[in-house]
C-alpha cells in the first residue's frame, strides 16, 4: 500500500469509541435499602437501651468503677493471664508428643485431648473442688481443704484450655511446608535453629488467630469460677446485687467491662496477626 493510500484512511475517532466503552457501574438499589434498613434498626435498638430506664444508667455509672468491681476485673484479668500461659505451655508439650514418633507419646497426647474436651468446664471446676472427697490423701499429702477456690480454677481452667491449646500449635506446626523444614536440613542448621528461624514463625501465622479467640473466650470463660466462690468480675457484681437487689444494672456493669477487655484484645489481636502475616500478604 502506497503512502497515498495510507494519507486517506482516515484515523479512528478515539474519544467517540472511548465513551462507546464507558463502563457504567451497576445500581445496588437493593444493598442501600438493606443498609439503610439495618442502620435505622440499629438505631432504634441503641436508643431503646439508653432511654430505658430499667437499665438504671445511674446506678451503672456508680459502680463502674467501684473497688470491688475493679479487684474483680484484676482478678479475671490475672487469672486469664497465668491459665493462658499455662495452658499454651502444656498445650505446646502436648502436641510435641502428638507429632513425636513415639507411639506411647501420641497416644499420651491424643488420650489427655479426647479427655479433657469431653468433659465440660464446669464439671471439671467442680471435681477438682471436690477433690478432698475423691482422694483424701495423694502421695503422702492431705488433699483436704489443700487448694483454695482460686488454686483450683487455675488448675482446672489450665487443663481445660491445654487441650485446646495442643490442637492450635499442632495445626500451626503442620501448616508449614514441608519442603522448607527439609532445605533447613540440607543446609545443615540444628534442630534448635530450625524451629527458632523457620517453624516457629511460619506456624505463627497459623497459631495467632485461634490463639486470639482462646484468649477472649478463657476472659469470658473465667466467669463460670463464681460456682466455686472465686472473687472475679462475675462473683463481685453478683455479692453486690445479692445486697442491694439491682440485678440488672449490675450485671451491665459486667458485660460494659467484659466488652471493653475483648475489644481491646480484639485490637492487639489485629496487629499481632498483622506481624506474623508479613512477607505473605498479596499486594494489590
Amino acid at each position: 500500500m502506497s503512502s497515498d493510500t495510507l494519507a486517506k484512511v482516515p484515523a479512528p475517532d478515539i474519544p467517540e469509541q472511548a465513551d462507546a466503552l464507558r463502563i457504567v457501574p451497576q445500581r445496588r438499589y437493593g444493598q442501600w435499602a438493606a443498609a439503610v434498613l439495618v442502620l435505622a434498626l440499629l438505631g432504634l435498638a441503641v436508643n431503646s437501651v439508653l432511654r430505658n430506664r430499667a437499665f438504671q444508667w445511674d446506678v451503672v455509672a456508680d459502680y463502674f468503677t467501684s473497688d470491688s468491681v475493679l479487684r474483680g476485673l484484676w482478678l479475671t484479668l490475672w487469672l486469664t493471664a497465668v491459665v493462658m500461659v499455662l495452658g499454651f505451655a502444656l498445650g505446646t508439650l502436648l502436641a510435641a508428643f502428638r507429632l513425636s514418633a513415639n507411639p506411647v507419646l501420641r497416644w499420651v497426647s491424643w488420650g489427655y485431648v479426647w479427655l479433657f474436651r469431653s468433659i465440660p468446664i464446669l464439671v471439671q471446676l467442680l471435681l477438682w473442688f471436690n477433690i478432698g472427697a475423691l482422694y483424701p490423701e495423694l502421695f503422702g499429702v492431705r488433699t483436704v481443704n489443700l487448694l483454695g477456690p482460686v488454686e483450683v480454677a487455675i488448675v482446672g481452667l489450665t487443663l481445660h484450655e491445654a487441650a485446646y491449646a495442643a490442637e492450635v500449635v499442632r495445626g500451626g506446626i503442620l501448616a508449614v511446608d514441608r519442603g522448607q523444614i527439609e532445605a533447613a536440613q540440607a543446609l545443615g542448621l540444628s534442630r534448635w535453629r530450625r524451629w527458632r528461624r523457620i517453624v516457629l514463625p511460619q506456624a505463627m501465622r497459623s497459631i495467632v488467630p485461634p490463639a486470639g479467640n482462646m484468649l477472649i473466650g478463657t476472659l469470658k470463660g473465667t466467669s463460670i469460677v463464681s460456682v466455686i466462690a472465686v472473687s472475679d468480675l462475675l462473683f463481685s457484681v453478683q455479692l453486690v446485687y445479692h445486697r442491694t437487689y439491682q440485678v440488672i444494672p449490675l450485671l451491665m456493669v459486667a458485660t460494659l467491662w467484659y466488652t471493653i477487655v475483648t475489644s481491646v484484645l480484639g485490637v492487639g489481636q489485629y496487629y499481632v496477626e498483622k506481624h506474623y502475616a508479613r512477607g505473605s500478604e498479596r499486594v494489590r
